[in-house]
């Protein structure tokens, strides 16, 4: 793979806010375009973060089309067509390309638990199956398989496949990526308190939790990184850490919701099974935004 990596920067993983149950497209819409002119370099609907597992197929449909309407071409999204199901996952990326995503991201299975063979056949049947790229992620904290670096090595031959949502924390594998498969090929953090240092060791950007509350910040460190300001990116790192390690709290997203929520952005309810977040995660949300400077 040759040439620079496509997708760059900062990308919140967006929540999807809800009202009486149900998606509330208002503060979605006023979300994405916050987002937008706080500065962050693109958009990810309905991955973990946006309770994908529990809405249903219209609602995740709708909520990609309402973020690439919303967008208007003005950044790209990056929509999330994940399913332990390759049939479901298949019909969620050819819906986000005809709706006019610009790249879907697709988590690793989770539950059934396939082999290396299983993840390259339902990446590449995928991948096969859409003209826009695909961004393998994986997060084996949550799906329980990994990809393999080999197994990545060779899902990055497919010309569609163009990049990873890395959410493992392990601050090698950048490197080992960068030297397997080349620059061109998209490495996107997805663990908040490790993207700075995925980035020195060869990173691109990151799809970011704390970015649904913090973007403007979230961007300016990777702006800085970019520009060579190594300083100022360290600085907007150890002021969001507290915040990172807040948003990671309970599970997500019920804290990121709740600080959401304290900015004024949307409702902090939940859907079942998750549910409001205990008094002493409110408090280190509530400590962490302070520190931040986000909140009084």
């Amino acid at each position: 793979m040759t040439g620079d990596a496509r997708f760059r920067g900062s990308y919140p993983a967006l929540v999807t806010p809800f009202k009486d149950d149900q998606v509330d497209k208002a503060a979605f819409k006023k979300l994405v375009n916050w987002q937008i002119s706080e500065g962050s370099h693109g958009l990810v609907p309905v991955g973990t973060t946006g309770e994908s597992p529990t809405l249903s197929h219209a609602e995740h449909k709708d909520v990609v089309e309402m973020c690439i309407d919303e967008a208007n071409g003005r950044v790209p999204v990056i929509a999330g067509a994940g399913s332990n199901s390759t049939a479901e996952a298949l019909d969620f990326a050819r819906h986000a390309e005809g709706a006019g995503a610009d790249a879907v991201l697709v988590v690793t299975p989770y539950y059934n638990k396939p082999p290396q063979s299983g993840l390259l056949r339902h990446f590449s049947m995928i991948a096969d199956a859409v003209s826009i790229p695909v961004i393998v992620y994986d997060i084996p904290g949550r799906s329980i398989v990994a990809v393999n670096d080999d197994t990545l090595a060779e899902l990055a031959k497919h010309p569609n496949i163009d990049g990873i949502k890395d959410a493992t924390a392990d601050l090698g594998r950048p490197t080992r990526i960068l030297n397997n498969i080349g620059p061109g090929f998209s490495q996107l953090s997805g663990e908040d308190a490790t993207t700075l240092a995925s980035r020195i060791a060869g990173g691109h950007g990151g799809i970011s939790v704390t970015c649904n509350i913090a973007p403007k910040l979230l961007a300016e460190m990777h702006n800085a990184f970019d520009a060579g300001n190594i300083a100022r990116a360290m600085e907007i790192n150890a002021q969001l850490m507290p915040l990172h390690d807040a948003m990671f709290c309970e599970a997500s997203p019920g804290p990121v919701k709740y600080a959401a929520s304290l900015l004024g952005l949307c409702a902090p309810t939940l859907r079942a099974p998750l549910g409001e977040i205990a008094d002493a995660s409110k408090k280190q949300v509530e400590d962490a935004l302070r520190f931040a400077g986000l909140w009084s």
